[in-house]
């Protein structure tokens, strides 16, 4: 039978002709499973390596797939027992208010705990915006880390009943275990991400609405012109700013700013300049810092805002030293 040479995860392998099908078939497949590990895992990274990983045991098991339900549940199946095989022993994926602490002083030093495995933000699919407007909710940043407090299997039945819309008898087959154990799962898991996840969330505005467009147009504005004191008037009174991996967090617009004043390196205007983009179906921004020794600004954050009707309720602000996943430039 005759070879030929195939991408597969982004591993070149030697394919014979029979597993073009798959290859077809289970491409358009991907963007949605790297959302399905990036819930279960809260990594971009991890997510792309479970993704690869997926793609290559359900590459090599074809042969025996059967039909018995489609190739894009057979798929989840595979990519969650994947995933759940790779959570094993490891640790939650944080933001630094899900560590317990009260909310910090924006005086104060500010600590990195950079042995900590934080939370990441997951860019979206620029290329096609339907599929991350069909998720949306699903990948929001707040969803997300409220994941983090579930153990892993209740993660995998809570996405698989309440985002994926899969029967608990599909669930129980698909992980191994019993329909009650399934529904025992999923409640324990309701009743924990209740007490964690902010009801706001159900508020939150999305990127392209004329209201997040402003309030990032003006954000990035007062960054940019280092007015900082025009923030105030940007976010909600309870609004929280955390930036891993620095583990405090801040709340209301007058530490915010205080914290942007004191910790901040910028020093005049220009020394910030931010693209706008998305980032877990929010408007973000894409900040880059001056390098006075270069002459060139460089990725220093991604601000991940969530935008309410009332402002800016929440920014999660991701120290980053590239913003090629996002499909932006590293320098400017």
């Amino acid at each position: 039978m005759s070879q030929v040479v195939a991408k597969l995860g982004g591993v070149t392998v030697l394919a014979h002709e029979t597993d073009d099908e798959f290859l077809l078939q289970a491409e358009p497949h991907r963007r949605e499973l790297l959302a399905h590990c990036y819930r279960m895992t809260g990594s971009l990274h991890d997510a792309e390596d479970l993704v690869q990983e997926t793609y290559l045991r359900a590459w090599k098991a074809y042969g025996g797939f059967k039909g018995q339900s489609s190739l894009r549940t057979w798929l989840y199946r595979i990519a969650t027992n994947t995933c759940l095989t790779s959570l094993e022993g490891r640790q939650r994926r944080p933001l630094p208010t899900g560590l317990g602490a009260p909310s910090s002083d924006p005086i104060d030093d500010i600590v990195a705990r950079d042995e900590v495995p934080w939370l990441e933000p997951l860019p979206d699919d620029s290329n096609d915006p339907s599929t991350i407007v069909g998720s949306r909710e699903s990948v929001r940043l707040a969803f997300v880390a409220a994941l983090q407090h579930l153990s892993p299997r209740q993660r995998a039945v809570l996405v698989m009943r309440e985002v994926l819309q899969w029967k608990a008898a599909e669930v129980a087959d698909a992980i191994g275990t019993s329909t009650a154990a399934v529904n025992s799962l999923l409640q324990r898991a309701r009743a924990q991400l209740d007490a964690v996840h902010p009801s706001e969330d159900d508020q939150l505005r999305p990127p392209e609405s004329p209201e997040a467009q402003d309030l990032l147009t003006r954000y990035i504005a007062a960054f940019e012109t280092y007015d900082m004191d025009k923030l105030v008037e940007l976010f909600t009174a309870e609004a929280v700013w955390e930036m891993p991996p620095f583990d405090g967090w801040y709340q209301g617009p007058e530490n915010i700013v205080k914290l942007s004043k004191t910790h901040c390196p910028a020093e005049a205007p220009g020394d910030m300049r931010l693209l706008p983009t998305t980032a877990n179906g929010q408007p973000a921004g894409a900040m880059y810092m001056l390098n006075r020794e270069t002459g060139v600004h460089e990725p220093f954050q991604m601000h991940v805002l969530a935008v309410t009707p009332n402002g800016i309720g929440h920014v999660v602000a991701f120290h980053m030293d590239s913003f090629a996943k996002f499909g932006l430039p590293d320098t400017l």
